[in-house]
């Protein structure tokens, strides 16, 4: 048995818990999510508690129950209060605008830099640097925010680019000046 997945998921109000032919299906006041559910797992529902338990008879690696485990809570998580990130953006002239369906950055590049947000996923901009990108998919929302940081990552030499908001850049120094000798 795994560690994790024998831990149970507190259920909040208004959120239900079904399964349907091999599927998982998480309804709350944000929305709902469902994901296929692994043969030899089972979900029990008692006292506002989610326990997820693991058919010994079947073969399949511990990790599988964990993992499970953790999608599903997250999955709870997101339909009862949601995910958010926080992207910075640092450097002279950088700015971000919503236009639409369209995440538009300007990073100092010669061309446009436009991303389509994914459905599922609200995104805000606050003061033109500070970026926000919520919704109740984790996995949506943290492929997303990895897809803007990756258009311009913080560099060593300034830390210019698009961060997260409590990431740390470790500068390095730079090039050092020769003495000259005679």
């Amino acid at each position: 048995m795994s560690r994790l997945g024998k831990m149970p998921i507190p259920l909040p109000d208004k959120v239900e818990v079904k399964t349907a032919d091999g599927m998982v299906h998480v309804k709350g006041p944000k929305g709902s999510l469902s994901i296929p559910i692994q043969k030899g797992l089972s979900i029990k529902i008692a006292d506002k508690r989610l326990h997820i338990e693991r058919d010994e008879k079947v073969e399949m690696p511990k990790t599988t129950h964990g993992l499970h485990r953790a999608l599903i809570n997250n999955m709870v998580i997101g339909v009862s209060k949601g995910f958010e990130e926080k992207l910075g953006l640092v450097g002279v002239g950088y700015r971000a605008t919503v236009q639409g369906q369209k995440l538009d950055l300007s990073l100092g590049f010669s061309h446009p830099t436009q991303i389509i947000i994914p459905k599922g996923v609200s995104v805000a901009v606050d003061k033109s640097v500070t970026i926000i990108i919520s919704g109740i998919d984790k996995h949506q929302v943290g492929q997303f925010a990895a897809a803007v940081r990756a258009m311009k990552p913080p560099e060593p030499y300034k830390g210019k680019g698009i961060r997260y908001e409590n990431e740390f850049v470790r500068k390095k120094a730079g090039k050092a000046a020769k003495g000259k000798t005679a």
